[in-house]
């Protein structure tokens, strides 16, 4: 599966913080695919190629196993909680807030 142009200019445009955060966003349970497409303007289509990109196969392959079994926790509307806020202190809705507070 290779990735677009456009997507790759996308993701050529962000700095190494910031496709670090997103790949940690990646990995956390509570942090929904709309938060993620909210902050990055990446689908979650998307999403996956640019982990499938910057993570090594195995991990890769533990992500995609994880999420698929867990699936319902990245999407807002499958999910048994509701939380008023995200996880990180780093993220924000608008993505303008950057390290700890």
């Amino acid at each position: 599966m290779s990735i677009s142009r456009s997507l790759m200019e996308r993701i050529q445009s962000f700095d190494a913080e910031t496709i670090e955060r997103c790949i940690q966003m990646g990995w956390e349970d509570r942090t929904p695919w709309e938060a993620i497409q909210k902050q990055f303007s990446l689908s979650p289509n998307e999403f996956v190629k640019l982990m499938r990109h910057f993570l090594p196969r195995d991990r890769f392959e533990r992500w995609r196993r994880r999420i698929s079994e867990q699936g319902r926790l990245k999407n807002q509307k499958q999910r048994g909680f509701l939380e008023s806020r995200f996880k990180c202190t780093r993220q924000s809705v608008d993505g303008t807030t950057k390290g700890w507070k």
